[in-house]
């Protein structure tokens, strides 16, 4: 038999398409002209060779040339228009504009805020009124949350430049909005879809009510954070926004319908038609969402006879035509993840199907072959990404896969027939949600196994490695899985990879008194009390981040959780300190304050059988290697507050402790009242760490902070906030004393520890 070569034309100009879109996006202008030339000339000299090459050359260089054409030309008409000048200006303007995207809401230290793009048709501004389309980003309060998608809205503000090129300014809102006309017939058809989804499983649990929109039509708007998570740990996150999966099993559905209806031959490509541009109206026309139903429909492609081949040419047109539309997306990790998922689905898993198939039936192996291949393809970038590497990515999609199509296709049933009868639309939406109760199930399970997924370095040696061992894996994959005892044996390697914890060399490192975890935005500390023996200061506010924080460092009894204040960013991880461990008692702050904050702790505690106090002023105990003092608040402090920020993080819970020779003060978020007030009740205290309050806010007393010597600050802060923390207003002073400044956001988990008479610190980031 004769093996057939693959055309490989269209991925080629796929790619070249791509270094065309990277090229307008990252390269100065006169470098792609030159390059442009270069390329040129090439094309000419291989023809005058003789070379049969200079065609498929030719095209390459022409795709490249089109599509950096079309990123530079949209840059210029969005950079250099009547909106990016007045913006440039900072102008206050009044526009008239469609509402482009749903609101999104932003919090903020002073309140939510409410950010939605606008395509403006009219600005005035200056004096001048200019008639023009240009998208621009409109930042008001709250009830620009109330606007409908594809309404025609009179906003007025201030123009600001935007960051990034795809608008031509951000537009602080004045005031609400002011409707003047109402969306078009199809986006209210739409909107009526999705609230008739969203009503249908508005009685269920609510992870199902948030996760059966998200299935349909990407609607994640009330996913719990902690949930996200645990689809990202366990490489399901693709379920959670608008991806090519979606489309094919909405519009699979809908052929299916059309079959049994007897439409054949050339309607059934109508339905299809019509099956996505409903799609897309109703996930609405985000890009996201039309490369979601571009790749979709290459994956309907890849369904039909000769599939592979007519996928992989459907995939290479699909990426060649999207990026002359949207050369943007050459930068987008979405769009680059859509790509090699697709990729992968249409060169490895049909080999690997038909491995499998020698020895499972062949409905399994597809299952298992699928999500393999996926996952494979995208896991480098995944790792670049996240910093992490699931390990259970493909036994957890290969374990909800069976109730990924019920669950979409009932979502969008209930929806449907909500429009027609309400009880109807929710019998089916319960159907669904059963069907997501199982996947919520598995993500949960997943995330919790000791290995669900592991650290990788985000550094270009890291990463080629890992792009090494996936290309060898996808290289070896098919003369193991062709076997049935090397198959099962890689089944079993995959399970005790995830079920059985890796031992982490050196970690903590031997002598260590406190670390200081990476849990993003918030505090979570823990101070060694003996062997497998920790007090938790502060949870975090993510369940699964404190957790895994702990069980590196081999904690599995916690004598005393220590919650300094009550907001979601200090308790909120409560429950995985909880989870599995032996804990004694919680103490609190004396402020009851959120209450929503009090609540969490309350159920967390009520549920886990732990018992809750009140952290005693001035009381000095020891637990262990741990003697600490509870500094702050004073006994006669209020209870009950106002309700606003600044209160409850005065009122935050101080401990000055003393643990292997080492004096260390942990500060919660106290303000610089309480920080004063602490330098007039201890007059000349010195201490070797000093945790910064408030993530290193530039709200603090210095001189009190200065005065202490601290030879080591830490500062607990997630990557990007929304905070400006840590401000250099906090920490230079301090840097200037001589102290040795580190912090979450830049170095991974801290560990301090104990080297003879010195304080050294360890990070999970290396040196």
């Amino acid at each position: 038999m004769t093996l057939r070569t693959p055309d490989l034309r269209m991925p080629l100009l796929a790619l070249g398409a791509w270094i065309g879109g990277l090229a307008a996006n990252l390269v100065a202008v006169p470098l792609v002209g030159v390059a442009g030339a270069l390329g040129l000339v090439t094309v000419v000299l291989l023809r005058g060779w003789g070379l049969p090459i200079w065609r498929t050359a030719g095209a390459l260089l022409l795709v490249i040339a089109a599509v950096a054409c079309s990123g530079l030309v949209r840059q210029h008409q969005t950079g250099h228009n009547p909106v990016s000048d007045l913006a440039s200006q900072r102008a206050a303007v009044t526009v008239v504009a469609t509402v482009g995207s749903d609101p999104r809401v932003l919090s903020g230290r002073f309140g939510d805020q409410v950010m939605v793009r606008l395509d403006v048709h009219r600005v005035t501004g200056r004096g001048s009124t200019f008639e023009l389309t240009t998208p621009v980003l409109l930042i008001g309060d709250l009830a620009w949350g109330e606007v409908p998608l594809g309404a025609t809205v009179r906003a007025s503000g201030r123009l600001s430049p935007s960051d990034g090129s795809d608008v031509a300014g951000m537009l602080g809102a004045n005031g609400k909005p002011e409707t003047l006309a109402p969306p078009d017939l199809w986006w209210r058809g739409a909107d009526a879809l999705r609230q008739s989804l969203r009503d249908s499983v508005a009685s269920r649990p609510a992870d199902q009510r948030a996760l059966v929109p998200a299935l349909v039509d990407g609607d994640d708007t009330n996913l719990d954070a902690a949930l996200a998570d645990d689809f990202r740990d366990t490489g399901l996150t693709h379920l959670l926004a608008v991806s090519g999966t979606n489309l094919t099993l909405v519009v699979g559905f809908l052929l299916v319908v059309a079959r049994w209806s007897r439409v054949r031959g050339r309607w059934l490509y109508v339905v299809g038609g019509c099956g996505i541009a409903g799609f897309v109206l109703l996930a609405r026309t985000e890009p996201s969402v039309l490369r979601a139903a571009v790749m979709g429909t290459v994956g309907l492609f890849a369904m039909g006879v000769n599939g592979r081949e007519r996928g992989f040419r459907a995939l290479g047109v699909a990426v060649v035509t999207l990026l002359l539309v949207q050369p943007a997306l050459a930068t987008s990790i979405g769009f680059a993840l859509s790509v090699l998922a697709t990729t992968g689905i249409l060169v490895l898993a049909p080999g690997w199907r038909d491995d499998l198939s020698r020895w499972l039936p062949r409905w399994l192996a597809e299952a298992v072959a699928v999500p393999a291949a996926a996952q494979l393809a995208c896991t480098p970038l995944v790792a670049a990404i996240s910093g992490q590497v699931s390990i259970v990515a493909v036994a957890a999609n290969l374990v909800v896969a069976p109730a990924v199509g019920p669950a979409t296709v009932l979502g969008l049933v209930g929806g449907l027939l909500g429009l027609v009868w309400d009880p109807a639309g929710r019998l089916a939406g319960a159907a669904a949600g059963w069907c997501v109760a199982w996947i919520v199930e598995v993500a949960h399970r997943g995330a919790s196994l000791p290995s669900a997924a592991i650290e990788w370095g985000t550094g270009a040696v890291s990463l080629a490695v890992l792009t090494v061992l996936c290309a060898a894996a996808a290289l070896v994959a098919p003369h193991l899985l062709r076997r049935r005892t090397t198959g099962l044996g890689c089944a079993l390697l995959m399970v005790v990879a995830v079920v059985v914890r890796p031992p982490t060399p050196g970690w903590p490192p031997d002598g260590w008194v406190l670390a200081m975890c990476d849990i993003g935005q918030g505090d979570a500390l823990v101070l060694n009390a003996g062997p497998g023996t920790g007090i938790v200061v502060d949870a975090g506010p993510d369940p699964a981040l404190v957790d895994r924080c702990l069980s590196r460092l081999d904690v599995e009894r916690v004598p005393l959780v220590v919650l300094t204040h009550f907001h979601a960013d200090h308790v909120d991880g409560l429950a995985g300190v909880l989870d599995g461990r032996s804990v004694g008692a919680i103490e609190t702050t004396r402020l009851q304050d959120p209450p929503e904050g009090v609540d969490v702790v309350t159920e967390a505690a009520r549920s886990a059988g732990v018992p809750i106090s009140t952290a005693a002023f001035g009381g000095t105990r020891t637990i262990g290697d741990v003697t600490f003092q509870v500094l702050w608040p004073p006994a006669d402090s209020p209870s009950v507050g106002p309700g606003d920020g600044s209160t409850a993080n005065e009122a935050s819970v101080v401990l000055l402790v003393e643990i292997r020779g080492m004096r260390l003060l942990l500060t919660g978020d106290v303000e610089p009242e309480g920080q004063a007030a602490l330098a007039g009740m201890l007059p000349g205290l010195h201490v070797d760490v000093l945790k910064l309050p408030h993530h290193g806010s530039r709200y603090q007393d210095l001189d009190f902070l200065e005065s202490l010597q601290a030879g080591l600050v830490l500062v607990s802060v997630g990557a990007d906030n929304d905070y400006g923390h840590p401000s250099a207003e906090a920490l230079e002073p301090l840097a200037a004393t001589g102290a040795t400044i580190l912090r979450t956001d830049l170095d991974g988990d801290v560990v301090v520890a104990r080297r003879g008479d010195s304080v050294v610190a360890v990070t999970s980031a290396g040196p």
